[in-house]
């Protein structure tokens, strides 16, 4: 699976883009036709609760594209969220392609 990780007004860490590309290709075990997946990694204002860190995942799959969202403390702790949000879509998926055939 191609990951493309965008990091907006930061440069992400080697390390952390590795940790998020490491973590969604787990998501292939559940989906065997995962295609790609875009990640955006954004800082929230100062000014928010200390939940900051904003983690935003795009798979293509065929047919819809699955998305989820979330936000925490750490950019590691964000993704993993983020991944078993998806992680639950994945399965869903994977579960109305079986019924079709």
């Amino acid at each position: 699976m191609n990951v493309n990780v965008h990091s907006l007004h930061f440069d992400a860490d080697i390390k952390l883009v590795d940790f998020i590309k490491e973590k969604l290709a787990k998501l292939t075990l559940f989906h065997d036709s995962i295609l790609s997946g875009d990640v955006t990694l954004r800082v929230g204002p100062d000014g928010e609760r200390p939940e900051n860190k904003h983690v935003e995942i795009r798979l293509n799959v065929p047919g819809n594209d699955l998305f989820a969202k979330r936000r925490a403390t750490s950019f590691e702790e964000a993704a993993v969220n983020t991944i078993e949000a998806l992680r639950n879509q994945v399965e869903k998926d994977k579960a109305k392609m079986r019924e079709v055939r």
